[in-house]
């Protein structure tokens, strides 16, 4: 097996198959120093849970990120050039992460999402039909981009008028975590956020001055009661509603089509959950093991400190690899492989990993199954265009599809 030195990370053909690099790194250095920066790679799920659990040594605070210089070389981004950190919801450390999630918490209950279920169908048949009555066309621009981002504006509560703005907003926003995305690209992407941050400002604003007595029963609600209690600023409510803009969009759109690629590329799956629907779920959770919308989220190391066999240096970062862990061999049997009936289907880290587990996660396995169910219902069969191959957008950061043409057949 080669050696991580031996292999660029952000080589185009690394960023679209990273597994080969990431199994390097499990072998032979699990807490990675990236040549020519101060960021380390972790990639085993001990040592991430063990990263985790010392909040007091690495903040989640995101203080700087990787991009690629005008030569191609590797730099970071420091971001009190954006503004300063980010440090809302699950880039906040405690006590404020615990408030900023229990003013979400109540909009994402059980009850809460599957009451949902119903709307979220009524758009997948809306979205998929037409897709399907032309033999098939883009996934990604049809189906999804759109469908997550009008869940998360649903449960934020922001104009379904707006849609078309909150995913270019949330696909373009993710870019400063690319590690791709070059000084010149950098500049458009933080436009793009400031005017997202703008856009959110306004609805916090207006949301404020129409609450009267009581407060709207979605997220935005949340915010304004959070600011009128004295729980959270404008600032901080704004800087939330960023982050859930922008991962309630692009994680959902990438799961959706890396789980539809993935059937697509595999009749038998199809066949197999056509013929019992029950097992869509239990597919959802390998797509979310074996190709984690999210690759891996940052760590500010707040001290000198040793993680592993590694000394990290006070004011470095560590980016904690969660789709290197999915697959870790010491975990998981057979673990590049689709297993419907693997023991602890959900014993992953696809959604992170204890206090910051993804407050979203119930919303995008609902979209996700609901999806998967209304494609398989309408269709016979579906294929990848072979004339249009499925590419993937340049990221370390996210695992989403540019584009995914598909070929599909009525039953």
């Amino acid at each position: 097996m080669q050696s991580p030195d031996d292999i660029d990370f952000l080589a185009p053909q690394t960023v679209d198959d990273p597994y080969p690099f990431y199994a390097a790194l499990r072998e032979h250095a699990p807490v990675y120093r990236l040549p020519g920066t101060e960021i380390y790679l972790v990639a085993k799920r001990p040592l991430i849970e063990d990263a985790l659990e010392r909040e007091a040594d690495f903040s989640a605070n995101l203080t700087g990120v990787l991009m690629t210089g005008p030569a191609g070389e590797r730099q970071v981004f420091d971001l009190s050039s954006f503004g300063g950190t980010v440090d809302a919801i699950a880039n906040a450390d405690e006590p404020a992460h615990a408030v900023h999630r229990k003013l979400i918490l109540p909009h994402v209950t059980p009850a809460a999402i599957a009451a949902l279920e119903d709307t979220f169908r009524a758009w997948a048949i809306e979205l998929i039909d037409p897709l399907v009555n032309d033999g098939g066309g883009d996934w990604v621009a049809r189906v999804a981009n759109p469908l997550p981002t009008r869940a998360m504006a649903l449960v934020i509560g922001l104009p379904m008028g707006d849609v078309d703005r909150l995913v270019d907003w949330a696909m373009t926003g993710t870019e400063i975590l690319a590690g791709t995305t070059t000084p010149d690209r950098m500049t458009h992407v933080v436009t793009k956020a400031a005017e997202m941050a703008g856009y959110l400002a306004e609805r916090v604003a207006l949301a404020s001055r129409t609450s009267n007595a009581e407060p709207s029963p979605d997220v935005l609600g949340a915010m304004v009661r959070g600011i009128s209690e004295g729980l959270i600023s404008e600032n901080d409510a704004v800087s939330i509603l960023v982050v859930l803009v922008g991962a309630g969009g692009e994680s959902t759109s990438s799961l959706t089509g890396n789980a539809v690629r993935m059937l697509a590329e595999r009749r038998d799956l199809q066949d197999a959950l056509r013929t019992d629907p029950s097992l869509i779920p239990d597919f959802i959770e390998e797509v979310l093991r074996l190709e984690s919308p999210f690759r891996g989220h940052y760590r500010h190391v707040n001290r000198d400190t040793r993680l592993g066999d590694v000394d990290l240096p006070e004011g470095s970062r560590i980016l904690l690899l969660w789709a290197a862990a999915n697959r870790d061999p010491d975990t998981y049997e057979d673990p590049d492989s689709v297993d419907l009936h693997r023991p602890g289907l959900r014993d992953h880290l696809a959604f992170g990993r204890g206090m910051h587990f993804c407050v979203g996660a119930r919303l995008a396995r609902l979209e996700a199954r609901v999806i998967i169910e209304e494609l398989l219902a309408r269709t016979r069969t579906f294929a990848l265009d072979p004339q249009c191959p499925p590419d993937y957008v340049s990221s370390i950061f996210v695992r989403r599809h540019r584009t995914l043409r598909l070929m599909a057949h009525k039953p």
